[in-house]
């Protein structure tokens, strides 16, 4: 696909004209898609692989988009290699699409012709094309490097042994913060890692600990069906990317949904974001063969696609896939060539829906935030990068940026996340950046910005979330920080891993977990005393512990009852064989009860 602005040779010309020319790409393709006469009349069709895809997965499902899937008629499939293809048409929970799913793959790099009698947006007369990619193998897996062992890096409690999260240390104590809890899912060990659930005092709250070879990034809580969910990217890494699924889990940390990757592809670790619709937007890396000659390197050069698919959580089926590679140049990559590596010329790191309906895209290696189009693909405008659609104010551009966020309607207000810095140094500390943006003038200039003290330069990862108040919750991504910060940009809560561990992105979120399991006992004798400790991963409503014992499992008595001081609670009570342990909510009501211990 051809981006019309980029045909202007003047730079200025080409900024003030491109949010115009942007929206007018999506009205010359659904004008191109109705010139086929009345075999192609009817409502404008949406189609992914897009028309004229370079990009096509040979593992592609055909979706189809604004019509529902019974009114979508006859399908012919034919691939230039593989010839005619059958298959079934599946409907989208929606109502308003369905998708083609081949009986058979289609070959590498052939020509694939899609007929039928509906106005495709981008096709003639019903018909449109797309080519097969070449896959160049799966992500390496490289697995991860634990963070060198420090003293009191890890928590243990005796209660729950298992558990061996990293520790945090606060370093600035809570003052007037938000509400809610500190999500992060730390990788690098160094005994254990996953993602886990933090109070404003570095107590943990909930962890989950994963295998030694998975991994877990962007956890955070979200919506779906009108009701508050975790979710998490889960995979393995395969150096700067992941290869994995990403999880749904409810409220008493049971696992509910799993959204995969489609057409043959898997989920990247960079970002899973659930829609009001009830989609999701999932991020891909895909390895492929592609002629980099006009870069000077090979023409069977190995290069990552960055991938955009939104999925039809009830079905698994494709909705929605846009592929950096069919609209960004390669030469727009601020990336060199790795002997021996693959070329990570977009790197793919956020994804969001614009509150018209619209995609944000942000990727590291360009330095750049794309606005799309939702029914076409089409780049609408660009923000930053070498061929940006606005000039920048006074410290407004940012370089190697993650998580750009749109904060107003029509696109008003942006958070960034500004690295500084990545494949090489632009900036002396990354910061969370707000820019401005003006239409009109077609300018960026910064609204404010936040910096952490000491300075932080994070080559990678990070992100800016705005909470109420006008708070921000600021993630420092490869560094081991993260702070909050009220509307004036006063730090009011700062910490970081105990050791030089790391997090994707750190989130404030409010929280109310309701765990099915038991809270767990361990007691202890000592002369006269026994000591009982008790926790319950993932519980948030326990106030106080009410501890009953006696001489034996059938003879318990109330003994005591004690506040709840953190993850792990130890009560002392007269010596005891037997315990159990009640847990009560702020107004006494029973929460749950843990099995009989016997004490040792």
């Amino acid at each position: 696909m051809i981006d019309v602005r980029r045909t202007y040779s003047s730079r200025g010309f080409r900024a003030a004209a491109a949010a115009l020319i942007g929206l007018l790409v999506a009205a010359l393709m659904l004008a191109v898609g109705s010139a086929g006469g009345s075999r192609a009349a009817g409502p404008a069709v949406s189609v992914f692989p897009i028309a004229g895809s370079r990009l096509g997965p040979p593992g592609t499902q055909i979706t189809f988009r604004g019509v529902p899937a019974n009114q979508l008629g006859k399908i012919t499939v034919t691939g230039s290699v593989s010839g005619n293809h059958t298959g079934k048409v599946l409907s989208d929970s929606d109502g308003r699409g369905g998708s083609f799913m081949p009986d058979k793959p289609f070959t590498p790099g052939e020509r694939v012709t899609v007929s039928t009698g509906l106005n495709i947006i981008g096709g003639q007369s019903g018909v449109f094309h797309f080519t097969v990619a070449t896959p160049a193998g799966r992500l390496p897996n490289r697995g991860n490097v634990n963070a060198a062992r420090t003293r009191g890096d890890v928590l243990r409690f005796h209660s729950r042994p298992d558990l061996l999260p990293v520790a945090v240390d606060v370093t600035k104590r809570p003052s007037h913060t938000a509400h809610g809890y500190i999500f992060t899912a730390p990788v690098r060990g160094p005994l254990q890692h996953g993602p886990m659930i933090l109070d404003s005092r570095g107590g943990l709250i909930w962890f989950k600990p994963l295998a030694s070879r998975i991994f877990a990034s962007d956890f955070r809580v979200q919506t779906l069906n009108g009701k508050p969910v975790l979710t998490w990217w889960q995979g393995y890494f395969g150096g700067d990317f992941g290869s994995g699924e990403d999880l749904i889990y409810d409220t008493s940390y049971h696992q509910i949904g799993t959204v995969k990757a489609g057409n043959g592809l898997s989920a990247d670790l960079h970002e899973f974001q659930i829609t009001p619709q009830g989609t999701a937007l999932i991020a891909i890396e895909y390895p492929v063969i592609w002629n980099a000659s006009h870069i000077h390197h090979s023409s069977h050069a190995v290069v990552y696609d960055g991938v955009v698919q939104e999925i039809d959580i009830k079905t698994g089926l494709v909705l929605f896939q846009w592929d950096s590679l069919d609209h960004v140049p390669l030469a727009d990559s601020y990336t060199k060539f790795r002997t021996g590596r693959p070329y990570d010329f977009f790197h793919l790191n956020s994804i969001e829906q614009d509150d018209d309906g619209n995609l944000l895209i942000g990727g590291r290696s360009v330095s750049a935030l794309y606005k799309v189009n939702h029914s076409t693909g089409a780049v609408m405008w660009q923000l930053g990068g070498k061929r940006s659609s606005f000039k920048f104010g006074a410290h407004a551009s940012f370089a190697f940026d993650h998580d750009p966020r749109v904060l107003a309607k029509n696109d008003a207000l942006f958070s960034i996340f500004d690295n500084g810095a990545g494949v090489y140094r632009v900036h002396k500390q990354s910061r969370a950046l707000w820019l401005n943006l003006n239409f009109k003038t077609m300018t960026a200039t910064r609204a404010k910005q936040v910096d952490h003290s000491p300075p932080l330069l994070a080559r990678w990862a990070g992100d800016v979330q705005q909470l109420d108040r006008g708070d921000t919750f600021v993630g420092w991504g490869e560094q081991p920080y993260f702070s909050e910060y009220n509307s004036k940009g006063k730090l009011l809560f700062d910490a970081r891993f105990a050791d030089r561990n790391i997090s994707y992105r750190t989130y404030r979120f409010d929280w109310n977990g309701y765990p099915k399991t038991r809270p767990a006992v361990a007691a202890s004798n000592r002369g006269k005393t026994t000591t009982v400790c008790v926790s319950w991963n993932g519980a948030t409503g326990v106030k106080r512990w009410r501890v009953l014992a006696g001489p034996s499992s059938s003879s318990l008595k109330a003994a005591t009852t004690a506040r709840r001081t953190g993850f792990e609670t130890a009560i002392k009570i007269p010596r005891r064989s037997h315990v159990r342990v009640q847990a009560l909510d702020a107004s006494g009501h029973l929460l749950g009860i843990s099995a009989v211990t016997k004490s040792r």
